[in-house]
């Protein structure tokens, strides 16, 4: 805890107890020690007083103990050359003073002096002053418990300006925060700034004005003790329950606005015993652990901090730091974009004669990367579109696209990027009119004409995502911001990053191996276009999609237990060759809902693995040549088998199990356990050239695995034969393997 704090703390605590003991002398003097004490309209006496003590305020006489317990609690100032830890003394100083101004605002109340009239109120649509009655206090209740009010403010002061105090409010009634306004800066209040800029006030606008002192504040610390009695089953005198509840399950914050001095900065450390931080406008000494809060306990976001930026500007970066440090999730029930959306559409297909525009596929490349970012560089909801829209593509065209979303939260892991990643397939295929297949490098998404007509663009994609991942994963991820890239440049840019990242998720399992484990992964999210289709993912083979490994499996179980990903348990060896296992045969009966009874993990001639379409590679056997081609997604040319790779998905691909004809991931070409019932990479004839190149020095060491540092070089590719009458002669002359292996069939 910062000394200055706990000082500052400690004299205003001293000064407003000795302020509440004067008023009550003053006032038991003119009024009686019976006179009645209340707030109207609310139950639980003074809240905040019943709370911590059990102390049932009903009359003046009853507010003598209580100041009793305060001057108990208070500290003398910290000496400058004395070091101590100074957060026992200034937390005893925030009680001090809650229970002080509780008293004096009961006392003003006994005096008629509450609530406070202000000036012109009535204008901005109430006339509502002091604590929140009882019935409102239900109905908040109840959404502050079931999460569609994630929390509350309480801001205490004046903002810079006008347009700075609107801002502020209004970015939080966007995240459907609750706001409690109080105290002022050399009298002037933030109150005072939304009145004059006609911005209403009141319960149904969920801002509620206190008062202009800061004392007012009391009424927010009874609000959340109210909460914790009403809804949380705590009992008067049982304060650390109280204060525990507030601390995990309601999520409120103070926002001081302008100058702190001694009394704010007392009250302040009062909300600290709730377990809820304070975040300043202005230069305030940190208190970055955590401890008493979740988070951090005191930050400072001065509004001088960053030149250039208007005043709103700086205002919604300060909300964010806010939701940021109080850990609060806003919970987004709608997407908002000007088409149905919903898991109805997840399956939809786009046909080429419906379809306004695309990216990826044949003719074009679009590719997606999620990254995890710190906390300070990002700014969450933000989504910018850089380069062109598709308005002047012509009806059926396509164009580049690359999406880039970057989250930051307290929870999230660099081990979940291809997890979240991969959400970005679930959520866009959630739009009505919208196809999306592929991941990473190679996804694939076309856009309907009716969804073009309706208004949908692509700065959309970045509006589904925003929502999606903070309303699915908003356990680990605080914010999302998305880019979507279309400029050449910067396209090109961002995708050498992708791939960067791409490679090194790929080699993370290096030293792991199918018998290291004894546990295996489902994949079952391609299912909404393949309703039978498992991808069973093991150490050493990916998911044929290329964007999950093992590690990621895994990974996403530890996020979503329920998902799409779950353990199983590889059960008994059935044949350690061909890859069968008891109980990864019993799941696939399951997964597949009935259509497949084995699969054998490391064949593509017996029971081979199902697919989707996402797949990156599709392999086929070449009975000619007694061995198998792979031909890659980015690869359009003619392959020995006379077809290219759309006309071959259309044979593996939906589910169903082709002997002979096997999707895959690229990676799963240079695993230990590749088609080994098969004869492994040396049965390969054939391969897209863009495996070589891209995969060079993978398949360099695939091949000095397999005892023939050559054998790339013995494989064709488009470039040396796209028929089996140019492939066998090809096969001849460089000694390929596969012709004298025993026969395949």
């Amino acid at each position: 805890m910062s000394r200055y704090i706990a000082n500052a703390a400690i004299r205003g605590a001293n000064r407003i107890v000795q302020e509440a003991d004067d008023l009550l002398q003053k006032t038991i003097a003119e009024l009686g020690p019976d006179a009645s004490v209340q707030f109207p309209n609310t139950a639980y006496y003074l809240p905040v007083i019943y709370g911590f003590t059990g102390i049932e305020v009903t009359k003046l006489s009853d507010l003598v103990p209580v100041l009793e317990i305060s001057r108990s609690l208070l500290h003398p100032e910290t000496e400058g050359h004395t070091w101590l830890p100074y957060l026992g003394e200034a937390l005893d100083s925030g009680v001090a003073t809650l229970f002080a101004e509780e008293a004096i605002s009961g006392i003003r109340f006994a005096r008629g002096e509450q609530p406070e009239h202000i000036p012109g109120l009535e204008l901005a649509g109430t006339s509502v002053t002091g604590p929140i009655d009882d019935i409102q206090l239900r109905s908040w209740g109840i959404q502050l418990v079931d999460g569609r009010m994630p929390g509350f403010a309480a801001v205490i002061g004046a903002a810079r300006s006008n347009e700075a105090a609107v801002q502020i409010i209004r970015e939080l009634q966007q995240r459907n925060i609750l706001i409690f306004l109080s105290g002022n800066v050399n009298g002037r209040s933030i109150i005072h700034q939304l009145m004059e800029e006609g911005v209403e006030m009141g319960y149904d606008t969920y801002i509620v004005p206190f008062g202009t002192d800061t004392i007012s504040t009391i009424y927010a610390a009874g609000f959340a003790t109210r909460a914790a009695l009403t809804f949380g089953g705590m009992k008067g005198g049982q304060a650390r329950g109280m204060l525990l509840y507030n601390k995990f399950r309601c999520f409120a914050f103070a926002l001081a606005l302008g100058e702190v001095d001694d009394l704010k900065y007392a009250t302040a450390v009062g909300a600290l015993n709730y377990g809820f931080p304070v975040i300043a406008d202005t230069v305030i000494p940190q208190v970055l652990p955590t401890g008493v809060t979740i988070y951090e306990h005191a930050v400072s976001m001065p509004f001088d901090d960053i030149e250039g930026e208007t005043d709103a500007e700086k205002a919604r970066r300060l909300v964010q730091r806010c939701m940021e440090v109080r850990g609060v999730k806003v919970k987004i029930t709608e997407v908002p974009i000007p088409v149905p959306y919903g898991s109805a559409f997840e399956g939809e297909r786009v046909r080429r004669a419906d379809m306004r525009v695309e990216f990826g596929g044949k003719y074009s490349r679009a590719y997606e990367y999620l990254k995890m970012c710190p906390m300070d560089e990002v700014e969450d909801g933000k989504i910018e579109l850089i380069g062109p829209d598709f308005e002047d593509i012509e009806e059926a065209g396509y164009m580049d696209m690359g999406i880039v979303v970057e989250v930051a939260g307290r929870k999230m892991q660099e081990d979940f990027e291809p997890v979240l990643e991969r959400q970005i397939h679930y959520f866009i295929n959630g739009a009505s009119g919208i196809q999306h297949i592929g991941q990473r490098d190679i996804a694939w998404i076309r856009m309907s004409k009716t969804a073009a007509e309706k208004g949908l663009t692509l700065k959309h994609f970045g509006e589904i995502l925003h929502a999606r991942f903070q309303a699915d994963f908003g356990a680990i991820v605080d914010k999302v911001q998305v880019t979507i890239i279309t400029e050449p440049e910067l396209y090109a840019e961002w995708l050498e990053k992708a791939r960067v990242a791409y490679d090194f998720r790929n080699k993370r399992l290096a030293e792991m191996t199918d018998e290291s484990v004894d546990t295996f992964y489902s994949c079952t999210l391609c299912q909404s276009f393949a309703p039978d289709h498992v991808c069973v993912v093991s150490p050493e083979r990916l998911g044929l999609c290329g964007a999950y490994n093992w590690l990621d499996c895994k990974a996403s179980f530890q996020i979503n237990p329920t998902g799409p990903n779950q353990p199983i348990l590889k059960g008994a060896v059935i044949d350690p060759v061909k890859g069968y296992f008891e109980g990864i045969n019993d799941y696939a009966k399951v997964g597949s809902h009935g259509s497949v009874e084995e699969v054998a993990m490391y064949s593509a001639m017996e029971n081979p693995m199902t697919a989707c379409g996402c797949f990156e590679c599709i392999m086929m056997v070449v009975p000619e040549a007694n061995g198998f081609m792979i031909v890659s997604r980015e690869d359009p040319s003619m392959t020995p088998a006379g077809m290219t790779f759309s006309t071959l998905a259309g044979m593996c691909g939906g589910g169903i199990q082709t002997p002979g004809v096997m999707g895959h991931g690229k990676f799963f070409i240079v695993s230990n356990k590749f088609i080994r019932a098969d004869g492994g990479l040396k049965r390969v004839v054939w391969m897209s050239s863009f495996l070589k190149e891209s995969m060079a020095e993978e398949m360099k060491a695939a091949a000095e695995r397999e005892g023939d540092p050559d054998l790339i070089d013995k494989i064709a590719d488009e470039r040396a034969a796209t028929t089996v009458e140019e492939l066998l002669p090809f096969l001849e002359e460089k000694g390929h393997p596969a012709l004298t292996m025993p026969p395949l069939f």
